[in-house]
């Protein structure tokens, strides 16, 4: 099939790469997070740093959400084109006969 189906197909690949390091690291994310709700007055320097936290996940979750939907459509894309090449190849072949 040659090269061009070759460095897509790696491509894919990396970008799962990426899609399953980004969930690694919410993952880790998620262990330093803190659930408790802060609401006494000795609390008030940890409201901040929750607020970030959890801007920072939601950042996580929606690049994690926007990849994995591009890796899904682009691994498509690619079975797609290699199917229709194969298509066409087996009609090459099949008139040459």
């Amino acid at each position: 099939m040659g090269v061009p189906f070759k460095v897509y197909f790696f491509s894919w690949i990396a970008l799962g790469m990426v899609v399953v390091a980004l969930a690694i690291y919410r993952r880790m994310l998620i262990k330093r997070e803190d659930v408790n709700l802060h609401v006494f007055d000795q609390d008030a320097g940890l409201i901040p740093q929750q607020a970030t936290m959890a801007h920072r996940i939601e950042m996580v979750d929606r690049w994690g959400k926007i990849l994995a939907t591009v890796e899904v459509i682009y691994g498509i894309a690619i079975g797609a084109m290699y199917l229709y090449a194969v298509w066409l190849l087996s009609q090459k072949t099949s008139w040459s006969e």
